[in-house]
């Protein structure tokens, strides 16, 4: 059985929109795009290689599946991790308006969300990735559906643009399995959830 995970890149402010360009995503009129890129390193490199050496299929949103669609395939080194899994592995696009995926290996998926996921997990292999894919995230979260997350968190405040975590949703606990620093100072950490959260109170007693 595969987990489900999400790897994302996110500010100090919880934006997660447009990482990796100016013209990736200006939708409301986001001006930021391409903030993430002056502090990938060697170590950023390791990561992702290592997040990547695990994956047997992606899910992803429409609109990420699109930028990666349009940028992907044009990568043909043989030696380029990220890109030989995502031009050759299986990626599900979770999707209303699509009617076909035309990218290699694709696969529009339009149902229930939960059940989708459910389905695609009781395949055999190690982990389905979700990268990007910020609505598709959130549902994600909301709905409980993640089995781990890892969170790549840049030394940078935008002020502005698409946040990662929703409102609504099961308040849950996670526990925190991993975590790195790099040289240009990205935290990247690594969680699962335990359950529900618990609460209490730092009030004095009578």
């Amino acid at each position: 059985m595969a987990k489900l995970t999400l790897t994302t890149f996110m500010t100090l402010d919880g934006v997660m929109q447009a990482p990796g360009g100016p013209d990736e995503d200006r939708t409301d009129g986001f001006e930021y795009g391409g903030w993430s890129v002056p502090f990938a390193d060697e170590d950023f490199g390791r990561f992702m290689d290592d997040v990547f050496g695990r994956v047997d299929a992606f899910l992803l949103g429409r609109r990420t599946y699109e930028i990666f669609a349009s940028y992907w395939p044009k990568v043909t080194d043989e030696n380029d991790l990220i890109a030989s899994r995502l031009n050759s592995l299986p990626k599900y696009v979770v999707s209303r308006t699509l009617d076909k995926a035309d990218w290699n290996n694709s696969t529009v998926i339009s149902g229930d969300l939960t059940e989708e996921v459910e389905r695609l997990k009781q395949r055999p292999g190690r982990e389905i990735q979700v990268h990007g894919s910020a609505r598709l995230a959130q549902s994600l979260i909301a709905l409980g559906l993640l089995d781990e997350l890892n969170l790549l968190v840049f030394p940078v405040f935008l002020g502005k643009g698409r946040r990662l975590f929703p409102d609504g949703g099961a308040p849950t606990a996670f526990g925190l399995t991993g975590h790195r620093t790099t040289s240009t100072g990205i935290t990247i950490q690594t969680y699962r959830p335990t359950g529900p959260a618990r609460f209490g109170t730092f009030a004095l007693g009578e």
